[in-house]
């Protein structure tokens, strides 16, 4: 059954672009889970807090 589903995968032009971003999400969870778990510090968690600071900051600006 998964090898069937495996060869349907690789056959469908359309399941490989969203397995495609499926393993880019993947990625991106893995770099936030590395900076932000168990006490991240560093660059990458400053500038993370910083980005989603200021995004949310707009929002809320753009909300009120």
């Amino acid at each position: 059954m998964v090898t069937e589903t495996f060869k349907r995968l690789r056959d469908n032009q359309d399941g490989v672009v969203s397995f495609e971003y499926v393993i880019v999400a993947a990625c991106i969870v893995a770099a936030v889970a590395a900076a932000f778990g168990a006490g991240g510090t560093g660059p990458i968690v400053d500038a993370l807090s910083t980005a989603i600071s200021t995004v949310a900051s707009k929002v809320q600006s753009a909300v009120a």
